[in-house]
């Protein structure tokens, strides 16, 4: 695979659409969206009692909140990510002695706009996929290339963690994602858009070649400070790119907010109950 292709895999989120300031929607990731998932990646961790001698190999990282945490409980890191903005912000998180230039830097972490070669990678007995599949159409196949890829660089029996939005009626959000849907499509609207199956991540797990090893439910609820916070916070995740190209970042601003009512509490904070899954399997 190209570098070029393997640059579009990593990046799930695509590029920003018209108008869209990068730097700005990164930050609106980093400051308040990503913190979100923060309970998958803890419990993950908790379950691969992940630390001290642990070569973990995220994919899709990022601004680093997830790397951080593996760091944190001693794991060596390298993070892999196409959109330069976001891998910015993680450097600076993880690394901040090379962000600014400094000639002496101790080793790693490795953040990366393209994966490693075979020959750089320590052998990863972790590989992570914490962006969940579910809400893009193709989303699946782009995982799938993207583990082809990168499972050379895995040690026999690595655990590989895929995730996945949960069922629509566990996860608030989907109703707010469905605005993106609408506004995307009008011919289909939300009746166009396919939920995530129950086997989605089977699927990919399987014809990657990898062996299913245990899968878990965890719930990560959307909280916000305020509408404009979750207005922001949601539009970073680039779940809305397709609509504000078929419209504008006005209108999806708008019906984005009247959709989030239902979810503002008397406090103003805005408060989604959601469930994510996540699958693991093993490298044979």
């Amino acid at each position: 695979m190209t570098p070029t292709l393997v640059r579009e895999h990593l990046s799930h989120a695509g590029s920003a659409p018209p108008g869209a300031d990068p730097r700005a929607r990164a930050r609106d990731w980093s400051e308040i969206q990503e913190r979100m998932w923060e309970p998958l990646y803890e419990s993950v961790y908790d379950r691969l009692d992940v630390g001290p001698g642990t070569r973990l190999l995220g994919l899709r990282c990022g601004s680093g909140l997830a790397l951080l945490l593996a760091t944190a409980r001693g794991a060596t890191v390298t993070g892999a990510d196409s959109a330069p903005e976001r891998l910015a912000l993680a450097r600076d998180r993880l690394a901040p002695d090379a962000a600014r230039g400094a000639d002496t830097v101790a080793p790693g972490p490795w953040l990366l706009d393209t994966l490693p070669t075979r020959a750089d990678a320590p052998g990863y007995d972790l590989i992570t996929v914490f962006d969940p599949i579910g809400c893009r159409s193709g989303d699946a196949g782009s995982l799938g290339a993207l583990l082809a890829d990168a499972l050379p660089l895995a040690t026999r029996g690595a655990a590989v963690v895929l995730t996945a939005w949960g069922p629509p009626e566990r996860c608030a959000t989907s109703a707010v994602l469905g605005v993106a849907a609408k506004l995307a499509d009008p011919l289909h609207g939300v009746r166009g858009r396919r939920p995530g199956r129950r086997d989605d991540l089977e699927e990919v797990a399987q014809r990657a070649g990898l062996r299913p090893d245990g899968s878990g439910r965890v719930a990560c609820p959307f909280g916000y400070a305020g509408p404009d916070s979750a207005v922001r916070g949601l539009l970073s995740t680039g779940l809305f790119d397709a609509a504000i190209t078929a419209t504008d970042r006005k209108q999806v601003e708008k019906e984005l907010t009247e959709a989030l009512h239902p979810y503002l509490r008397a406090d103003g904070i805005v408060w989604m109950p959601n469930v994510f899954r996540y699958l693991i399997a093993r490298v044979p």
